[in-house]
């Protein structure tokens, strides 16, 4: 008996990223797409939304970042609220499945498996603080869902955007409990997508002679907190009393 899927064409596949403001420049860009072609095999669309396309590189489809009409208080802190936007009833027509990743990120294994995972929807498990239990929220530093299928995620939000800044303290905590009471939200194995801060430097005080390192299973290392990839590469935190010795690994994998 042939499958279901016999005869039909693949599923299109797209990998999402996002730039706004000057935190990150097109070579951030340009470096996440040479990473994920080299780590992707087979076709796929690689898109930014962005505010300023000027030297991000040919094979990139850039996009104006869909407008959101929030507006921040003098020294509000931006909580990323724009990703909101990826889940549009209609992206600029784009159709299939989508895997959003963050910008300041490395990959470092195949990401064939993020499109074959099951799932509705698929985050980062966030990553669990020794004092205090685990929560349902995900890292929207990679997370994957079908372009169109959430137009109520984002729907939600702009109707209610004081109250949903009120109760979540950003956009990642918003989703997945949003996602959560539909029963949708679904999380990467753990191993995949480790946290350079918590996973990736040795411990104390192993951290004075041992260089930080990639755990074994990890396809993408998420940056977060502390410093991105440039930092982690001349061995600086942004937390006194804190020392990292250069992660030299990174050369082998964040490069254009």
């Amino acid at each position: 008996m042939p499958s279901e899927t016999a005869g039909k064409p693949p599923r299109q596949r797209h990998v999402l990223c996002m730039k706004w403001g000057t935190k990150y420049g097109p070579d951030y860009v340009n470096r996440l797409y040479a990473m994920v072609r080299r780590h992707l095999t087979g076709d796929f669309s690689f898109v930014c939304l962005t505010d300023d396309a000027k030297g991000i590189r040919n094979e990139v489809q850039c996009f104006p970042i869909p407008p959101l009409d929030l507006e921040l208080a003098p020294g509000q802190p931006d909580r990323a609220w724009k990703k909101l936007t990826t889940f549009e009833a209609d992206l600029y027509g784009l159709r299939g499945t989508a895997l959003f990743v963050d910008l300041d990120v490395v990959v470092v294994g195949s990401l064939d498996a993020f499109f074959e995972q099951p799932g509705e929807f698929l985050i980062i498990h966030d990553y669990e603080r020794p004092w205090r239990r685990r929560r349902i929220t995900g890292n929207s530093s990679v997370y994957r869902f079908e372009l169109g299928a959430h137009p109520d995620v984002l729907a939600n939000f702009r109707q209610n955007m004081d109250a949903v800044q009120t109760e979540y303290r950003n956009e990642q905590a918003y989703l997945s409990d949003f996602m959560h009471r539909q029963g949708k939200l679904a999380y990467w194995p753990e191993a995949w997508c480790p946290s350079f801060k918590y996973h990736g430097i040795p411990t104390w005080p192993t951290n004075y002679w041992r260089e930080p390192f990639v755990p074994e299973g990890a396809r993408i290392m998420v940056f977060h907190g502390e410093c991105n990839p440039p930092d982690a590469l001349a061995g600086r935190r942004n937390r006194r009393f804190r020392f990292i010795r250069p992660a030299r690994w990174i050369t082998s994998f964040w490069k254009a």
